[in-house]
């Protein structure tokens, strides 16, 4: 397969804090890749150096071909990525399509080139209706999409999502989903952050999880849940936070694993139907749910902290 980034030894240390610590991993053309984990595991450090806006620490990085390391060949690089930032840096007081039209000129379209190339993305992210508006009179979704339109107007070959949904209403979350699907069919290659484990599940062809700066995990989504986690999970609600009334510890014994988080007891489960029959036997006041395991459950297992810790 055709490799678009692969990290060896990667590091980055910021004074005695080491943010990424000598990770390998390696990306392919077409899929979309994600790094996942807590604040501060290093994943969005990483992201930062292979969209070059923070220099390799250590180790070696390679992209689209071209070793990176030390600063070398950043220029060639950058014309051939696009960045969908987490923060809104569009012109808030220019149009939608100005904002991709002076963005354009600086990948050397001319002004003709800049206008097709414009009204082109403008209808790829269904915002063709809202191209004369200013960005400030946008929702937050539509911004969104703005800004995934500017970071295509160089045609990228790479396309970074550094946690594009965050803050969203979840009909937003989907309208970007659908446009980060029709760029998979187009064969991209996506590298995407994300804190939303759903996202990562609907998206992700393969991710790791990253904890302290190390990947603590590697795989497709799903591969990853029956790895390391059973097929279910049973919620049980507790009465009091972090105690276990006596019925529960039978509950527990009928679990592959159990862990308390606070208000709830988790029992980690195949045969899901017949721990919430005996659960409402056993605890008949008890709120007990019944889901599918998902990397959430990977990361707690883990880690033993959730993604947002």
């Amino acid at each position: 397969m055709d490799s678009v980034v692969t990290g060896k030894g990667l590091r980055k240390n910021y004074g005695d804090f080491v943010a990424v610590d000598g990770i390998d991993f390696e990306i392919v053309r077409g899929e979309c890749f994600g790094f996942l984990g807590p604040n501060g595991a290093g994943k969005t450090t990483t992201m930062r150096m292979i969209y070059r806006a923070s220099p390799v620490g250590g180790g070696s990085l390679k992209i689209l071909g071209l070793e990176v390391s030390g600063g070398a060949n950043d220029r060639s690089v950058k014309q051939k990525l696009g960045v969908v930032p987490q923060d809104n840096n569009l012109d808030q007081e220019l149009t939608v399509r100005e904002n991709l039209e002076v963005f354009a000129r600086f990948y050397g379209l001319n002004r003709r080139q800049a206008k097709e190339r414009a009204a082109e993305l403008l209808e790829f992210v269904r915002l063709s209706d809202r191209a004369d508006s200013k960005v400030l009179e946008l929702s937050g979704g539509m911004m969104r999409r703005v800004l995934i339109a500017r970071g295509l107007v160089g045609n990228p070959e790479l396309v970074v999502l550094d946690e594009p949904t965050t803050g969203l209403d979840p009909q937003a979350r989907i309208n970007l989903w659908d446009r980060m699907r029709d760029l998979k069919r187009r064969d991209a290659t996506l590298i995407l952050t994300t804190h939303y484990m759903d996202e990562a599940e609907q998206l992700c062809d393969r991710l790791v999880i990253m904890d302290k700066g190390k990947i603590v995990a590697e795989g497709a989504p799903r591969e990853l849940i029956r790895q390391h986690v059973s097929s279910h999970v049973v919620e049980v609600s507790l009465k009091v936070a972090n105690e276990v009334p006596e019925p529960g510890k039978e509950l527990q014994g009928m679990a592959k694993r159990s862990e308390v988080h606070h208000d709830r007891l988790l029992l980690y489960v195949d045969n899901g139907e017949e721990v919430v029959t005996r659960a409402a036997q056993l605890l008949p006041d008890a709120e007990t749910l019944l889901r599918r395991s998902t990397l959430e459950d990977v990361f707690l297992k883990i880690t033993g902290r959730g993604l947002e810790g």
